[in-house]
């Protein structure tokens, strides 16, 4: 595989604050890597800073060997966060095509339908925001993200809003939908204050310590894909959740 993401010497501050000094790691094409920590490590601050949204005060990320304005700038990168952030006054359909709408193109990408249906929503395309649950609110966040067929899907505790069993089917559904459009969804870097999460969901799970933050363990996640909900009585799986919660310090 190849690396998709390269970071290097990444240094964060604001003020006298020192969030991170010189990080270091990368994420390879066609992985999904998800980004633990303590409450206030700076995981979404990271998360932002490699999609762009934010600047570091040293060092440098690059996406594909480029800079990261040259990916955001391309429309390769998509973005969810905790928030659906979906417009009240606006259907499921209208609220996906937003994107589309402010850039004004229509080339190399999905119509809103179509989207919808990837996340099986085909049939409420004229709901509103106040008619959706939680969770189908948070699958057309998620169809919006794939507007333009991002190489990389940026996401910030998704589910953490959910109740746990919608978190669950919430898991299963990403990880169809990522199975399904790896034609041009590579990888999936995932921020989660879930330690179960992050070993069912993922390849590698990346540790963050306490603030300066430095990454306390990276942790391959050798499960077999593709992952069922079987996989979490395994002792494997069981295994792997008691190790980061030793290194995170939650036991």
């Amino acid at each position: 595989m190849s690396t998709l993401v390269q970071v290097k010497e990444l240094s964060k501050r604001f003020g006298k604050l020192v969030v991170y000094e010189e990080l270091n790691f990368g994420v390879q094409d066609g992985e999904f890597v998800s980004i633990i920590g303590p409450s206030g490590c700076g995981k979404t601050t990271l998360l932002r800073i490699l999609g762009g949204l934010i600047q570091p005060s040293s060092g440098e990320v690059r996406i594909k060997g480029r800079p990261v304005k040259i990916a955001l700038a391309a429309r390769e990168l998509g973005f969810v966060f905790q928030n659906p952030v979906l417009l009240p006054w606006r259907t499921a359909e209208q609220n996906v095509a937003l994107p589309l709408e402010i850039v004004g193109s229509k080339e190399h990408v999905s119509t809103p339908r179509d989207l919808l249906k990837i996340v099986g929503l085909e049939g409420f395309e004229n709901a509103l925001p106040k008619e959706l649950s939680g969770g189908m609110a948070q699958r057309v966040a998620i169809a919006r993200a794939l507007a333009f067929k991002p190489s990389i899907l940026f996401m910030d505790e998704p589910f953490g809003a959910l109740d746990e069993i919608t978190r669950n089917r919430m898991n299963l559904e990403l990880l169809r939908i990522w199975k399904e459009e790896r034609a041009s969804i590579s990888s999936i870097i995932f921020v989660t204050h879930s330690i179960p999460e992050a070993v069912f969901m993922s390849d590698r799970v990346i540790v963050l310590s306490t603030r300066p933050t430095r990454i306390e363990e990276t942790l391959t996640i050798d499960l077999p894909r593709p992952r069922t909900t079987a996989m979490k009585n395994s002792d494997q799986y069981i295994k792997l959740v008691e190790h980061l919660r030793k290194v995170i310090g939650d036991d």
